[in-house]
């Protein structure tokens, strides 16, 4: 779970927002500050152009093992198209006939009704320490749609005032990290509910007024 914040990336322009979820697969690159090795390559491989690299790297490297196929390959456009297409459909995402055997539809709305109920909790808490007495936060929680690689989801906490993506605390951050994904739904169980309903995004809306007492006075004691 990567936490999607000003400070938590190295290209926070990426935050603009023109309307509300703000999605970021398919539509930027997210670049945290804390990059391990294997979380480069994961990063990596979203992007269409590596993986259409990847793909047709076989045929490259044909093409110099046996210098002779070299020219056939080059002119061979439509076999290219059927390999990317394979690999992207096929390999690296799940065929729509697939899905519904993924996940017990019963057992993916409890892991939606668990994630809603975690969401609002983190929210809760996140508009307590805020003093917000009123206006709506969303969490977003989206995943990537490649089925054949660990999950990486982003979570971003953006708000119908401006609007935006609010500016994260670290105590915030740590909310976030103590209250998603710690019962019985993971995030890899997210992705196969994600997978099986083709729906990588999840907003859990939440209006501040809807604040208890009792959090408020835990924020406040905090």
């Amino acid at each position: 779970m990567l936490i999607v914040t000003h400070n938590t990336l190295r290209n926070p322009a990426i935050l603009k927002v023109r309307q509300l979820p703000r999605k970021f697969f398919g539509r930027v690159t997210v670049w945290p500050r804390a990059m391990s090795f294997g979380l480069t390559l994961r990063i990596l491989i979203e992007m269409q152009w590596v993986r259409i690299a990847l793909a047709l790297s076989p045929l490259v490297a044909i093409a110099l093992i046996w210098r002779a196929a070299a020219l056939p390959l080059s002119q061979a456009p439509l076999l290219m198209l059927i390999i990317i297409w394979w690999v992207e459909t096929r390999l690296l995402r799940v065929p729509a006939k697939r899905r519904a055997a993924l996940i017990d539809a019963a057992e993916a709305e409890r892991g939606l009704d668990l994630l809603r109920v975690e969401g609002r909790a983190a929210l809760s808490r996140i508009a307590a320490g805020r003093e917000m007495r009123a206006g709506q936060l969303h969490l977003v929680v989206e995943q990537s749609e490649l089925w054949s690689f660990t999950p990486l989801t982003y979570v971003s906490v953006q708000s119908e005032a401006g609007p935006e993506v609010l500016r994260l605390t670290g105590a915030e951050q740590d909310i976030l990290r103590e209250t998603l994904f710690q019962g019985g739904l993971s995030e890899a169980r997210l992705q196969r509910i994600n997978q099986s309903r083709n729906t990588f995004l999840r907003d859990i809306a939440f209006d501040a007024r809807g604040v208890s007492a009792h959090a408020r006075l835990a924020a406040a004691l905090g």
